[in-house]
């Protein structure tokens, strides 16, 4: 067993989330308290209805989500959102959210462990966002279809290909989930292959003109690591159970 408060500490700490500064609303940190202890650590991509129940129905009192609860605007407690919450408090069920911190985060960070999974070097970065970078840039020294190859293998059933940059591509963007912001950003940092959760439709016609590689793996695979690394590294520290909670988004 372990507190709560010593394990919130330690994922403030270890996300940076003091210093990571995120969208207006989305309250990371803590977001619903328990009962102050924790047995059992869970993670989740999505902070929703069925993540909570499978949650509490596997015994965890501490999870981790990288979309938590609050964005702006705030809503009120009411249908479906008093109901997520219910199943919450029923449950004993303390809910830990990180954002953007958990996205640009060097070692745990969604980017960050995506790149190391390509066997890509770090280069850069690019991106700003109140004053931390949230997008990465690799060198690449492989060709665009062992790329492709790595990412159908990582991806097996999500990854959307646009393909009308070089067939060497040499410096490779990663933005984990919407890659929207980062699109038309690319040719400023010499970037010549994107890879992303998900963009809007607009960028295909985009990338035909700027001879980009754009990769979509889907937004909800592409920020499964970070909240795994974090739930499990808390785990080990305090000698509590873990468990990862999927819900297979196709998106």
């Amino acid at each position: 067993m372990a507190l709560l408060k010593d394990i919130v500490k330690y994922c403030d700490d270890r996300v940076n989330r003091r210093e990571v500064n995120d969208f207006a609303g989305s309250e990371n940190g803590l977001q619903v308290a328990n009962n102050g202890t924790v047995l059992k650590i869970g993670a989740a991509v999505d902070a929703g209805l069925v993540p909570f129940q499978k949650s509490v129905e596997a015994g965890i009192d501490f999870l981790i989500c990288h979309h938590g609860l609050f964005w702006s605007p705030i809503s009120p407690v009411t249908r479906n959102n008093y109901g997520k919450l219910k199943v919450l408090f029923d449950g004993n069920c303390a809910l830990y959210g990180s954002h953007l911190p958990l996205d640009c985060h060097p070692e745990i960070g969604n980017n960050a462990i995506l790149a190391s999974k390509l066997h890509l070097s770090k280069i850069g970065t690019f991106l700003p966002f109140e004053g931390h970078d949230i997008g990465l840039i690799l060198e690449c020294n492989s060709s665009r279809d062992e790329l492709k190859a790595q990412l159908n293998a990582l991806f097996p059933k999500n990854v959307v290909s646009i393909e009308f940059g070089s067939r060497m591509p040499r410096r490779i963007g990663i933005l984990t989930g919407s890659g929207a912001s980062a699109v038309t950003a690319l040719r400023a940092h010499s970037i010549d292959t994107l890879i992303t959760g998900e963009i809007k439709q607009n960028f295909f016609n985009y990338a035909q003109e700027e001879n980009l590689n754009l990769y979509m793996c889907g937004h909800y695979e592409t920020e499964v690591f970070g909240v795994e690394a974090l739930g499990q590294e808390v785990a080990a520290k305090y000698g509590l159970s873990y468990e990862f909670i999927r819900t297979d988004c196709p998106l």
